[in-house]
């Protein structure tokens, strides 16, 4: 307890060293209670990365407290099931989109049609969109990635990306609307 306010005083203060001993003693097991949860080595040593590297960002912020044990496995803990539920999230979106795209091919070529003409308005509008909000628009959509994940990612704040997503909908929405309108 001691130790952990003593290592955790000297990372508030920049001392590169004593991140390093936090580091070394910490991040194999967190790896493996990461993967125990997660199901997956390559995730779970992202997560403990990504925990690891908003841990020495964020150094100079975080408070005090007596067990940086039970802070991190508390992080990590919360990172993999967060990452869970977005994997169940992604596979159910999947599902239902094969579901509708096999329904969409096998019913009325007029659906077909419209259901093309649709996705190519998209990729239009999509490709319309200013670089970095394309990319964040992406990395979030695409890639499953949380707005504060893609803020790290982009050294951006979550109002920027936030902002940007808002904006690519909005764009999206209207062509649609418009797409609607005219049909």
């Amino acid at each position: 307890m001691l130790n952990d306010l003593l290592l955790l005083t000297k990372i508030k203060e920049g001392d590169v060293k004593a991140f390093e001993v936090l580091f070394k003693s910490y991040h194999t097991p967190l790896c493996l209670y990461a993967a125990g949860i997660t199901g997956n080595m390559a995730v779970a040593e992202e997560i403990v990365q990504d925990i690891f590297y908003y841990f020495w960002k964020e150094r100079e912020r975080l408070p005090l407290f007596s067990s940086l044990k039970g802070y991190l496995y508390r992080a990590v803990r919360n990172e993999s099931i967060q990452f869970c539920e977005h994997l169940n999230v992604r596979n159910k979106y999947k599902e239902i989109i094969l579901a509708n795209t096999a329904e969409a091919s096998s019913s009325d070529p007029q659906d077909s049609i419209e259901y093309k003409e649709l996705e190519e308005l998209i990729n239009g509008t999509l490709r319309k969109l200013p670089e970095r909000r394309l990319k964040i628009f992406c990395m979030h959509r695409f890639q499953g990635m949380k707005y504060a994940e893609i803020a790290r990612s982009l050294s951006v704040s979550i109002k920027t990306v936030e902002a940007e997503m808002t904006k690519a909908l909005q764009a999206l929405r209207k062509e649609i609307e418009n797409y609607l309108y005219i049909t």
